[in-house]
Order: structure tokens, then C-alpha cells, then sequence
């Protein structure tokens, strides 16, 4: 026998040239004689609540599924796993099945392996459907059996323009499982309702809230039916939480009450650290001081800007540190220095001579953000923001590299897009005389706009 044959040889059963093997033959006639499907599911059950949409996980457990979603074809392998090791088959690959919207099933094309004879491998697909089977889980019951059925409330309440603190909060909560035996929980206008059957686990999520920001409290119940007979009452209790809407760096004006109880500190401050303790910071002095819940709500305050409205500045000049202070490990250094706006460079020599805490960390050349107090908008009148505006800008934090590198990067890749239009406009033209001229295809483009003149001005600036 020659190399040639021992390299190749036909296949037993259609005579076709194979690569050698120990069975003699081909892949198809092997798929054609041996099903390594056989024994596997092809329907498998799931238990959906038609209420609320949870799929039954374990014997108590309900999660949550966006149908034809990654989660809920990774939810389908996980019940069809267990079946396909026990009969010695690997899953390869899955994919989905597309069907109908209103479908009461899910099917999945599953790509399976599994070695037959000496060591020879054999794969093999096939379709599994998994019927939905509507049940209603024990919270609906209960809800469905009576809707009233709530006797304690824990209204969570915003207070303020922005949210940020309130979305933390809410992530927390959900995070530490306080919410767990809650019989409904409901979103408001103003906030988040939970709705539950013990006063226990009502005290409970007011207890950590309590713990984790400051909050303002009110307790009110409610008469919901009585016996005069038995003088039985039945009353559902509410708890309004209203949460603080002081968020870190803000820049708050503290009411004369409450910056004379500290000293005489500020009124200009800045907010540092949010929890149930409030660390408000002098910029101007180091000086700081830390509000309790009872001492905030006894005289509440809010913010008069924003992390929206910080302004970005360029450091011109930097003096030496000659003060230096450290506020819950937190180092920061009073100096002298010279910034100006961004926006104005180029336009005019508008500069700002500032002291800031934040000496220690700027250069010059250095891109810093702040608050412009010459430019706030108001609108409290009893604040009198314009006898304490000093030198009119209050430097926050210092802007990393990271984020200015991106920022120019973007300016660049937009400039780099309107140049790709006007290729494509002016190799697109013909020379008939229904094409419109080349004046009317850049016109289109905007190239003397506002718009085009400052990406112009930002590409020179980076």
C-alpha cells in the first residue's frame, strides 16, 4: 500500500474520500446513522407571572426578564444544562429563534457535541421551544386578594432640582435588600413609594435611611374603616421621608442664623461630603463646619449652583501655597492665582485674580472648573449673593488630562466629519446643467455659520 492510500481512503457506506478514521466513515453518513439528540429535551416549561412578568428561578425565587433579551436566553440554557450533561453532550453555541411578539413560546437553535466511537467527535443542532406557562406569584396573590391590604407606607420624597443624591440613595437601598418585603412599591412624581404589611420592616427602611443622608420626617395615618360595635379601627400609617438636595460640590450661601451658630463662618460654601452628617467647606478661609439632620432641617437651606452650572477656566499664573489644611484626609492649599474663562480667550483680556484652595494641585497651563458669581442667576431674594462675591469665580476641582485629551479629540473628530462632507460633496458633483453649482452645495454646509466658526476657533485652541 502505498502513502497516498494511507493518507486517503473512502468511506464504507457511499465511497466517498475521507481523511482516515477508526469508524471508515464520512460525516454526513455518520449524521445520517447516529442522532446524538436523542434523549434530550425538546420542550421545556417556564413559569411566567402574567402580572408582573417575573420568571419562576428557584422553588421562591422570581427575577425579572426583558423578553428577547441576552438574560433571558442565558435564563433558558441554565434550565437546559442540567439535561444535557447528564447525557454526556457539550453545548457548543445557542442563538435565537426568531417568532412573534404575542408568541407563547420561546425557541432556540442549540448546537451540541459528543464524542461517539474512539475518540471520534460528532455535532449535531436542533430546535428547543420553551412554553410559558402563566402563573401569578405570591406578592400578586396577595395584592390581587386585597389591594388595600398595605397597613404602612415609606414615602420617599426629592426635594431640590437635581437628583443625584436621591438616585444614590435609591441604589443603596436596593443594593442592601431593605426593600424585600415590600407588597408594592410605586413610583410618584416626586419620588418612590413603598407600600408594606408590618410596621417592623417599615421602621426598618426609615432607620436606614436615616442612616445613610439627612432626612426630614413626618408620620400621619390615616382612618380607613371602623366597628362601633367592636371599636375596632383600621388605620394605614404614611412615613414621608423627604431627602436633603444638597449634593457634593455645590456651591451653597448659609442663612445668617445658622453661619453665626458656627462662628461666623462663610456664608460662601461648599459642600464636601454628603451622609447623614453635612461637611460644608470655606474656600476662602479652610475654614469648615458639619451639619446634623435636626441642625439642617431646624433652618434648610439649598444650593445656589450646581455641578451644571461650573464653568471651565484656564490657570494662568499660580503663587506659592502659604496656607495649608487638611479636612477629612482631604489636603488643600490656599494661594493666589490668575485664571480666565475659556469661552474668552481670543475674544477678550477679561482675567480674574482669585484665591483658591486648590494651590497645591494647579500649574500653570492647568484646565480647572468653577462657579462664575458674577454670571449666577438667583432668583432668592433674601440671599445677597452680590455683597460676598469677592473676586467673582470659585474654583471647584481641578480637570483631569484624561477628559481634557477626549474633549479636544471630539472637537477634532467633528472638524474632521465636516471636511469629509464637503469631500464627498464636491467629488459628487456632475457637469450637466441640472446639478447645482458648487457656491450651492457648500452653502448647504454652513461653512460661514456661528457654528463652523467656533469648532473652527476650538481646532485652533487645541
Amino acid at each position: 500500500m502505498s502513502m497516498e492510500d494511507n493518507l486517503h481512503q473512502t468511506s464504507c457506506q457511499c465511497g466517498f474520500p475521507i481523511q482516515p478514521n477508526s469508524t471508515s466513515i464520512c460525516v454526513k453518513c455518520m449524521q445520517s446513522k447516529t442522532d446524538i439528540t436523542l434523549g434530550l429535551p425538546n420542550k421545556i416549561k417556564l413559569v411566567r407571572c402574567s402580572q408582573c412578568n417575573f420568571y419562576l428561578h428557584l422553588p421562591k425565587i422570581w427575577v425579572k426578564l426583558q423578553p428577547q433579551s441576552i438574560l433571558i436566553q442565558s435564563f433558558c440554557l441554565t434550565k437546559l444544562k442540567a439535561n444535557i450533561n447528564s447525557n454526556q453532550v457539550r453545548l457548543l453555541r445557542a442563538k435565537s429563534v426568531s417568532s412573534e411578539s404575542n408568541s407563547k413560546s420561546i425557541k432556540t437553535r442549540v448546537y451540541v457535541e459528543k464524542e461517539i466511537i474512539n475518540g471520534e467527535t460528532l455535532q449535531q443542532s436542533y430546535v428547543v421551544e420553551y412554553v410559558l406557562d402563566n402563573r401569578i406569584c405570591d406578592p400578586c396573590s396577595r395584592v390581587q386578594a386585597n389591594p388595600s391590604q398595605w397597613v404602612y407606607a415609606v414615602q420617599l420624597g426629592k426635594h431640590g432640582s437635581h437628583a443625584r443624591s436621591f438616585l444614590y440613595l435609591e441604589h443603596i437601598i436596593l443594593k442592601n435588600g431593605v426593600t424585600a418585603n415590600a407588597v408594592r412599591i410605586q413610583k410618584m412624581k416626586q419620588g418612590t413609594e413603598f407600600a408594606f404589611a408590618k410596621e417592623v420592616c417599615a421602621r426598618k427602611l426609615v432607620d436606614f435611611i436615616k442612616r445613610q443622608v439627612s432626612v426630614w420626617i413626618c408620620e400621619s395615618k390615616r382612618l380607613v374603616s371602623h366597628d362601633n360595635k367592636s371599636s375596632y379601627y383600621c388605620l394605614q400609617y404614611t412615613f414621608f421621608v423627604q431627602v436633603c438636595s444638597i449634593c457634593c460640590e455645590d456651591l451653597i450661601f448659609l442663612p445668617p442664623i445658622v453661619a453665626s451658630s458656627f462662628g461666623n463662618i462663610g456664608p460662601i460654601m461648599i459642600c464636601t461630603e454628603i451622609s447623614n452628617i453635612i461637611t460644608l467647606f470655606d474656600p476662602l478661609t479652610l475654614r469648615h463646619c458639619f451639619l446634623d439632620g435636626d441642625t439642617y432641617w431646624r433652618e434648610p437651606f439649598k444650593s445656589i449652583l450646581t455641578s451644571k452650572d461650573l464653568v471651565e477656566y484656564v490657570v494662568l499664573n499660580v503663587h506659592e501655597v502659604y496656607f495649608e489644611f487638611t479636612i477629612n484626609s482631604k489636603k488643600f492649599g490656599l494661594a493666589n492665582a490668575e485664571v480666565a474663562r475659556v469661552k474668552d480667550l481670543g475674544k477678550n483680556g477679561m482675567r480674574f485674580n482669585i484665591k483658591t484652595h486648590l494651590g497645591h494641585l494647579l500649574k500653570t497651563g492647568d484646565h480647572a472648573l468653577g462657579y462664575d458669581l458674577w454670571e449666577a442667576n438667583c432668583s432668592d431674594s433674601e440671599i445677597g449673593l452680590k455683597e460676598h462675591i469677592g473676586d467673582g469665580v470659585i474654583l471647584i476641582k481641578k480637570r483631569s488630562e484624561e477628559k481634557l485629551y477626549q474633549k479636544r479629540r471630539a472637537v477634532h473628530q467633528s472638524c474632521l466629519k465636516d471636511l469629509e462632507e464637503i469631500t464627498n460633496e464636491v467629488h459628487d458633483m456632475s457637469l450637466g446643467g441640472e446639478e447645482p453649482t458648487l457656491e450651492e452645495k457648500l452653502g448647504d454646509l454652513n461653512l460661514s455659520g456661528e457654528k463652523y466658526k467656533e469648532k473652527k476657533k476650538a481646532r485652533r485652541m487645541a
